[in-house]
């Protein structure tokens, strides 16, 4: 059974169990190194070797003043420890680094507590959550990272509860659900603590949810205020005015039955001298405007960035990056504040390079546009319009009649792994990604509750080339509005950036490497194998006196879904924390060999059906097991399944048997017959091999 949980992607093994404390840390020692507030947050500069919130500061900037490891000597870096996760799902998460103690998150999101000198466990957590609920994530069982406040470690879990733990014990101190429980709801962002408040939101707007943001008791858990992102049924009440107004932007069709989408699933960031909280707002529910709200309009407040009192939740301004999101285009990409000249005067200004292409400065006391420049290829608008803050539509985008390519892709120009900012040079790095999307009406869209419910022909999309799939880091400048430099990655999917006062960026790449360049010239320095691909975002901090970087590798996410670029990585599926320090002549264990793939059952079908099973396979589960059915590690890759999985389709599919580790049933929506069509079509994969289109042997 562990072979065939393993092919469907339900089974985290993880073999960890609680072992009490490390002997390198004591209870006292960890409990000190979490007494976080919003003091020590605020004055970080002034323990510059710890990694104290998410982004490292309030302002997100993710640079590090460390300056030990620099541009003349990262060549002498060398693998200092690694903790194997026990791990093959995707890991994001950013570690939490203080006083010597890491705090990270993993799939399923399961949290560990690490001696930093050594990557001893200390303690491992696990919330139990139900693998039949990794259905419901659009994009992998994912978590991007915990916070660290008073003694407490937070947790957002995949099926939509916000956690605290005992920093010293690992054990739970309370555990409250956040969203209603018959919507597919998930959580996979990191929360942030401002004020005494956990602020947590949640995703599910591809499969129909109404989104919002809420702040908790960090005490207690006691729900303190919630924001809806998105009007209701408009028959009802409405929680607050600005909520009143936004649904004057709506009009026509029954949105509040899907949701609307507007899910707040990842970025924030806090001003503590505006006493502001910046918060990205997600795509619509379904994508497509013509079905969402067919009379027009701005859809407000989807696609964009919001600025709320954190004490109350009340709506201070907004800003809306994409009116009428059309594209699956979330304001929800890491947003960063800093000061810049602009114009001759200093600017207090919020940044962000969310998924339409253009990367926006703004002010972030009033919310006034100052700057929109494109930063990849965007067909959907020429420009965005700075006396009226609009993009200018082109009509490239327009899929209510026809189908469309357009740039970027429903992926985005950039996704959520964050950019970093680095006051020395004055640049942005943007893990940034460049290629379309098919985009098309879906005339026969039916709202299926609990799955994919875009409203856009998703199920045209097929696999792409990986040489199609352009994936590179810009070095950008907010004040030209222009890119100082790049470097081409070989892929599309590679990790978030952390820049330091070494004139250094670093980065992880799908292919399997973690990487260093110069800051200011984009010239690779150095680079270590990970032997597997780096979507984690890195961090570095100090310990008696010894710079150390971090980062977290794991191959998954919903770059995977490109299975044939994700493949052509020849990166393995491993879960793993890295650590490097200048000196250290470490390495990773040699790699096991590849185990034989099992030879497919005999193709039997006709083409006809492989055409019907091919379509339905891409409606009801390419999302998750890759287009043109080549898996590329987000779960397992069908074609390579066991006998076993073949012989039981029927109960898999439609019966739920392999729920408990993440296959739910499809019953209400893929019948007996369909279910056939669908094996067909991957039987037929699995004998034509990873590039689709070449035909079998007869």
């Amino acid at each position: 059974m562990r072979a065939i949980g393993k092919l469907l992607g339900g089974v985290v093994a993880f073999g960890l169990m609680l072992q009490g404390y490390a002997q390198a840390a004591t209870a006292e020692q960890i409990g000190k190194a979490a007494a976080i507030d919003g003091a020590r947050i605020i004055a970080a500069e002034e323990e510059p070797g710890n990694w104290l919130a998410h982004g490292r500061t309030y302002s997100e900037q993710r640079f590090s003043p460390l300056d030990q490891i620099t541009s003349d000597n990262v060549p002498e870096l060398g693998l200092a420890w690694h903790l194997d996760l026990g791990t093959d799902r995707g890991i994001e998460a950013t570690p939490i680094v203080v006083d010597g103690i890491m705090f990270f998150s993993g799939p399923w999101s399961v949290v560990w507590a690490v001696d930093a000198r050594s990557g001893e466990e200390i303690w491992f957590y696990d919330p139990e959550v139900p693998k039949e609920w990794g259905q419901k994530a659009c994009c992998d069982v994912v978590n991007r990272g915990v916070a660290v406040w008073n003694g407490r470690v937070y947790v957002g879990t995949i099926d939509g509860r916000l956690i605290a733990i005992d920093a010293r014990t690992g054990n739970e101190v309370w555990d409250v659900n956040t969203i209603d429980r018959s919507r597919p709801y998930t959580i996979t962002g990191a929360p942030r603590v401002v004020k005494g408040k956990v602020l947590i939101g949640n995703g599910g707007a591809e499969l129909g949810v109404r989104g919002y943001v809420s702040a908790y008791d960090a005490e207690t858990g006691k729900l303190s205020w919630r924001f809806y992102t998105v009007p209701g049924d408009p028959s009802k009440p409405f929680e607050n005015p600005e909520l009143e107004t936004a649904a004057k932007t709506w009009s026509g069709g029954e949105w509040w039955k899907i949701g609307g989408g507007g899910t707040v699933w990842d970025s924030m960031a806090y001003d503590p001298d505006l006493d502001l909280l910046y918060v990205g707002v997600g795509n619509g529910s379904p994508w497509a405007r013509h079905r969402r709200s067919p009379g027009g309009g701005d859809n407000l407040f989807l696609s964009s960035i919001l600025a709320l009192r954190p004490d109350t939740g009340k709506l201070v301004w907004h800003y809306q990056t994409t009116p009428g999101d059309n594209w699956d285009y979330t304001a929800t990409q890491h947003m960063i504040l800093a000061d810049l000249e602009l114009y001759g005067e200093t600017r207090k200004v919020l940044m962000q390079a969310p998924k339409n292409g253009f990367f926006y400065v703004l002010d972030r006391s009033t919310g006034e546009l100052l700057s929109a420049d494109k930063y990849v290829l965007a067909n959907w608008a020429s420009h965005v319009d700075l006396s009226t803050g609009r993009p200018v539509e082109t009509g490239a985008g327009d899929y209510s009649t026809e189908n469309k390519v357009v740039y970027p892709s429903p992926a985005g120009g950039h996704n959520w792994p964050p950019m970093s900012y680095s006051p020395q040079t004055g640049l942005v790095y943007i893990p940034a990604m460049d290629f379309p999307g098919l985009y098309g009406p879906e005339e026969d869209f039916v709202y299926r509750p609990g799955f994919w419910n875009t409203a856009s022909a998703l199920h045209l999309t097929r696999d792409a080339p990986p040489d199609d799939l352009k994936g590179r880091l810009i070095a950008w400048d907010p004040v030209r509005g222009k890119a100082r430099w790049k470097v081409e990655h070989w892929g599309h999917w590679n990790s978030g950036l952390l820049s330091t006062a070494g004139n250094l960026v670093f980065q992880g790449t799908g292919d399997g490497f973690f990487r260093a360049f110069r800051a200011d010239t984009g010239e690779e320095l150095w680079n270590a194998p990970a032997q597997t691909g780096v979507v984690g975002s890195p961090v570095t901090y100090l310990v008696d006196g010894q710079q150390y970087v971090s980062v977290l590798a794991g191959w998954g996410g919903v770059g995977t879904i490109y299975g044939r670029a994700a493949k052509a990585a020849g990166v393995k599926h491993i879960g793993r924390l890295l650590t490097f320090k200048a000196g250290a002549t470490g390495a990773l264990p040699p790699m096991a060999a590849e185990a034989d793939l099992p030879t497919p059952p005999a193709f039997e079908g006709t083409m006809e059906e492989v055409a019907a099973g091919e379509d339905l396979f891409h409606r009801n589960c390419g999302t998750c097991h890759g287009f043109a059915a080549v898996g590329g590690g987000m779960i397992p890759d069908l074609r390579h399944a066991q006998a076993e999985i073949f012989a039981n389709w029927q109960e898999i599919v439609r019966g739920g048997m392999l729920k408990d580790r993440g296959m739910a049933s499809f019953d209400k929506w893929v019948s007996a017959e369909d279910a056939e069509k669908i094996k067909t079509y991957v039987i037929y994969r699995a004998h034509e091999g990873d590039i689709p289109g070449v035909g079998i042997e007869e």
